[in-house]
């Protein structure tokens, strides 16, 4: 009996290999030369696309923001002892529109009711350090833009922080 040899692949076929990166590689490189265009600006250049929203912002001049002073405020904290622990607290309201102002005062009563009703909750350890001071900040900022409805609170600064 003859032994056949092995066969061996026909020179005549493609091998499967190169056909695999072709059909996967080309169509990767493509997608990443257009992300690239589109990201540099060059690609919504070439189909007429154009930046209108930037330049109305940047030729709208930003009004300066307004303050309102709030009414000190000294409020007794949830401190669990029979000890009592102050918080003395003064502060501003930082708005964008100068209009609201007047808004914002005739609110006032009601902001100092929601702010003093936290405050009297508010353990003396959660006040602790900045990230106590800035969920503070967070939330008087939500409470306060629920009071002064449809008037925007942009953020509260602090003039004045006291625990006793």
């Amino acid at each position: 009996m003859s032994k056949k040899a092995p066969k061996t692949t026909d020179p005549g076929k493609p091998k499967s290999g190169k056909r695999k990166l072709l059909l996967i590689g080309v169509p990767i490189a493509l997608a990443a030369i257009g992300a690239g265009l589109w990201f540099s600006g060059v690609l919504p250049r070439l189909l007429g696309q154009k930046h209108a929203e930037h330049k109305e912002e940047a030729a709208k001049p930003e009004a300066p923001p307004t303050f309102v002073d709030v009414p000190e405020m000294i409020a007794n904290l949830n401190s669990g002892t029979a000890r009592p622990i102050y918080l003395k607290l003064l502060t501003r309201l930082e708005i964008a529109k100068p209009e609201d102002a007047e808004r914002i005062k005739q609110a006032m009563p009601r902001l100092q009711d929601l702010f003093q009703t936290y405050l009297r909750e508010m353990r003396p350890e959660e006040l602790r350090g900045s990230a106590g001071t800035y969920r503070l900040r967070e939330e008087l900022i939500t409470r306060a833009n629920v009071a002064v409805m449809p008037a925007r609170i942009s953020n509260i600064l602090f003039v004045q922080m006291l625990i006793q």
